[in-house]
């Protein structure tokens, strides 16, 4: 149901917010854009382009207060006190993905989960727009959900959707749903309570209906027991690695098969362009999620074949001195960890550390006594850090990434890895991971 053309203040005036602005205006709302941070200058020249008002530095609580709605930004906690003076006033908060989606007619395929959310989007968008599809790559990654909707002409949107971004969800109804996995990660924005987390998480399956499809991993043990204790109509299309029957996709031997409603897919394991168990599952998911759009199965081999995956994402850089760096700045969390240690075929000096978000690092245990040889730390944060492995391995502590990089090549000998994979968010020393991953890439440069 479509709002009345009222006022519409958005809060938080980066890529989503921006984005909400502009398809607000659009649809003729009269917008007001505020945000308590500096505002870039590329987000500036849009806002003052469509003649949108806009503050910075400052929330004016007249103006914020005189809304009928507000957008926030997912990077705005609900618990501050803005949001919560916006409750007792009764002035609904939604996010940019609940407004978009009010405007657009156009398959929605959307992916959360805790880890592989980026490169499970960016599997899916590669192999619809190879194979001719008017698709946008929006949400987390890509230009924000509410931009593509204003601009217009897509048939398809492949939404990476972050907990932060499910908690502002209401009525919004995905065509096409992924839950590649739940593990415990910003626990701090959930009260340390990983059932919230986990509730925020099944947000994305609330209004979906009988014709819809909802692709999940059937071995993780977290969601398979959620859906046991809800009751939803939507089709389910489970994959799995672990066992074949009743799942729509799995792993036999070296073979990774799709079977979507009797339509059979088969493709070696070793023909993917992308390596690792995780990779596995991220595939399975995004080649799922592509088969039910009717594409050609020599389409959806293409597309395997030729993905390359993202940057930060296990992002081999180069060898110095025998030595190869690999940047994971992108795993911010234990279990994105878990996934790059155990894709390691040498020995590793491991730089860890960051702004820790509840982490529990034992289950890393096993693989930093099978493969790493050292630890670097990077940053202050890192008293979890040493708790968890400074009886097993040699840990260094350093101050910047610089020290960090240098620390780790003296540490390592010809033939090793030097593994960036911080499991920690980045906001101590960094703008954001992608910030922390190119100064990585840089110092290894330098060296």
């Amino acid at each position: 149901m479509k709002l009345q053309k009222k006022k519409i203040v958005i809060l938080g005036a980066g890529e989503s917010g921006t984005g909400a602005a502009v398809l607000a205006k659009k649809q003729g709302f009269e917008v007001f854009v505020s945000d308590k941070g500096k505002i870039k200058n590329n987000y500036k020249d849009i806002l003052q382009k469509e003649g949108i008002e806009w503050e910075e530095k400052k929330h004016t609580e007249e103006k914020i207060f005189s809304a009928e709605q507000i957008i926030k930004s997912p990077g705005i906690p609900d618990n501050i006190e803005l949001i919560k003076k916006l409750q007792k006033r009764k002035i609904p908060v939604i996010s940019e993905i609940e407004f978009a989606g009010r405007y657009t007619k156009a398959t929605k395929i959307c992916i959360t989960g805790s880890n592989g959310k980026t490169t499970t989007t960016m599997l899916i968008y590669h192999i619809l727009k190879q194979a001719g599809k008017k698709v946008a790559l929006t949400g987390n990654i890509g230009k924000s959900f509410a931009l593509a909707v204003a601009e217009g002409g897509y048939d398809y949107y492949v939404i990476e959707l972050s907990s932060f971004q499910l908690d502002g969800m209401y009525d919004f109804r995905p065509e096409i749903a992924i839950l590649l996995n739940i593990t415990p990660d910003h626990l701090d924005r959930y009260e340390n309570n990983f059932d919230k987390y986990i509730k925020s998480k099944f947000r994305i399956i609330q209004n979906m209906k009988q014709e819809d499809i909802f692709i999940y991993c059937s071995d993780d043990k977290v969601i398979t027991k959620e859906l046991e204790k809800i009751n939803t109509q939507v089709g389910l299309y489970p994959f799995s690695v672990e066992k074949k029957q009743r799942m729509t996709a799995y792993k036999d031997s070296n073979t990774l098969t799709i079977n979507l409603e009797n339509n059979i897919f088969k493709m070696e394991t070793h023909e993917f362009n992308i390596e690792g168990i995780h990779n596995v599952y991220n595939s399975m998911a995004a080649g799922i999620a592509a088969m039910s759009t009717d594409i050609k199965k020599t389409e959806l081999r293409q597309g395997f074949q030729n993905f390359q995956n993202v940057e930060h994402r296990l992002e081999k850089h180069i060898k110095v001195g025998g030595i190869q760096f690999i940047n994971d700045s992108k795993a911010t969390n234990v279990n994105s960890v878990w996934y790059a240690l155990q894709t390691m075929k040498t020995d590793v000096v491991w730089i860890v550390g960051g702004i820790d978000k509840g982490n529990d690092y034992s289950i890393l245990k096993d693989l930093v006594k099978e493969r790493v040889k050292a630890i670097v730390t990077l940053g202050p944060y890192i008293a979890g850090i040493v708790s968890a492995f400074g009886e097993m391995v040699n840990i260094e502590k350093a101050k910047s990434m610089d020290e960090a990089v240098q620390k780790a090549y003296n540490l390592a000998t010809d033939g090793d890895t030097v593994l960036l994979s911080p499991a920690c968010a980045s906001f101590d020393l960094f703008e954001n991971y992608e910030h922390r991953g190119r100064e990585f890439k840089n110092k290894v440069r330098e060296l």
